[in-house]
């Protein structure tokens, strides 16, 4: 069976660039159309081409990423992953940055148990940096709302004829629609209106 380098790029959002751990997979040996590329949260596994690419994922293969942080940033579910592909898919991992993470190197006991490790290791760490931001996420939220900022889109201007349609459909002279309708709003928002000038 023919061994083949395939490689995996991550980034959290369309706004971040891959180009550099293209750059890296490309240097390594992995060819351009070998390389599966998601734009798209680590919190788990559930990312289009990184299903793409486990399914083409086959025995001998070597998975090359660029950093542990790429794969995912759950501890658990990486820990999971790992022993998917490195155990039931039978495919070796390489994680450029750090090379003790290459399983195709040092298949021997001591090799897997630094790789494992160090795995452990690495994933928590990942986990870690996730937790630590989700928590200064929303403490700047928190700082920021003490602070008066609001969040969310403004709140839309009541019409200039709201009134006239609120006193119309309070005296029974128009449906709440009819009033909704004159004042360009949809129902839900006229009786909003209503509720908060009752």
């Amino acid at each position: 069976m023919i061994k083949i380098n395939i490689g995996y790029a991550r980034v959290s959002t369309i706004n971040q660039n891959e180009d550099r751990q293209i750059l890296e997979l490309l240097a390594f040996g992995v060819l351009q159309k070998n390389i599966y590329t998601d734009k798209q949260s680590g919190r788990d596994f559930n990312r289009p081409e990184y299903m793409r690419m486990l399914r083409r994922l086959k025995r001998n293969d070597l998975l090359v990423i660029k950093s542990i942080d790429r794969l995912g940033r759950n501890y658990t579910e990486i820990l999971n992953e790992w022993k998917l592909i490195t155990e039931k898919k039978g495919a070796d991992i390489v994680v450029l940055d750090m090379p003790l993470l290459n399983t195709a190197k040092s298949k021997d006991l001591l090799g897997t148990f630094i790789s494992d490790l160090v795995l452990q290791l690495l994933s928590f760490v990942a986990e870690n940096e996730r937790t630590s931001i989700r928590q200064r996420q929303a403490e700047g939220i928190a700082a920021a709302r003490l602070r008066g900022v609001k969040f969310g889109r403004p709140p839309k201007p009541v019409p200039e004829n709201f009134e006239e349609n609120y006193r119309l459909w309070k005296n029974k002279k128009i449906s709440a629609q009819q009033g909704a309708d004159n004042c360009g709003l949809p129902l839900w928002a006229f009786y909003k209106f209503a509720r908060r000038h009752d």
